[in-house]
């Protein structure tokens, strides 16, 4: 898209990373001050929300687990009405657009409509937790690839995906949405070849005051985690990395103790 078209654009796809303000981007909280409406998902935090001008409108667009939800068709149509009425529109997503965010249907009915549009990225879940927990995604030597999965498929339920390639890539596994089918992602893995024992991390609530931590491995992790039933938004980590993070963090720790 040119920088010409850019600057016509009437629909900015926003991420509003994990919920804390201080996590947004300068554009996006520009872009929220000069919105006409603003189109939200459901798990945008009220602080964030709160930084929209007060002359525009807020639209709960989110989706909800289990719950009645807004169609992503009556999305689109409502993207596209709203901009063709003169609104300057902000479409508000958690976390990245572009990382299970849905924008693929949105742009394209955007496109068929003939409006121009603007994608400003945001910290997705994956890089919130690890920074959370002082975790790199990847490590020279251990870990030198992460891999971003879905735990939550279009028909409900745990997706296909190639098990024994994830299995014996060698990299972090960052899964978002698994929370409900972790038990059946870590018996794919572990019959793949994966090992019982690897080290696994839920983290709820990324970057935010309610967040909790639940260390374990690949075998418990699904049952820490049905104990802990968590009400907000899970992303798991699964690899080698995080063993050794966690240990270099001790080491580092009874260094700076001794």
């Amino acid at each position: 898209m040119s920088a010409e078209t850019l600057k016509m654009a009437s629909v900015f796809l926003v991420g509003a990373g994990p919920g804390d303000p201080d996590l947004l981007t300068v554009k996006a909280l520009r872009l929220l001050r000069e919105a006409d409406v603003v189109l939200h998902d459901s798990l945008v935090s009220e602080k964030i929300l709160e930084l929209v001008s007060n002359g525009a409108r807020l639209v709960d667009v989110g989706k909800r687990c289990g719950k009645t939800s807004a169609a992503q068709a009556d999305i689109c149509r409502l993207l596209v009405r709203e901009a063709q009425s003169g609104q300057r529109v902000v479409r508000l997503k958690g976390g990245d657009p572009m990382v299970f965010g849905r924008a693929t249907e949105e742009m394209d009915a955007l496109r068929e409509a003939g409006i121009a549009f603007e994608v400003v990225p945001g910290i997705t879940a994956a890089t919130a937790a690890a920074s959370a927990l002082q975790i790199s995604l990847t490590r020279r030597e251990v870990a030198r690839s992460v891999h971003f999965l879905t735990g939550h498929g279009a028909a409900g339920g745990l997706p296909e995906h190639d098990w024994a390639a994830l299995a014996r890539g060698g990299g972090t596994l960052a899964v978002y949405m698994g929370s409900q089918t972790l038990p059946g992602l870590a018996a794919h893995l572990i019959e793949a070849g994966m090992a019982p024992d690897m080290p696994a991390v839920a983290v709820e609530s990324a970057a935010l005051p309610g967040q909790r931590v639940l260390r374990g491995t690949l075998g418990s992790l699904p049952r820490l985690l049905a104990t802990a039933a968590p009400s907000g938004p899970v992303l798991l980590l699964i690899g080698q990395a995080l063993e050794d993070e966690a240990v270099a963090q001790d080491a580092l720790a009874s260094a700076v103790a001794g």
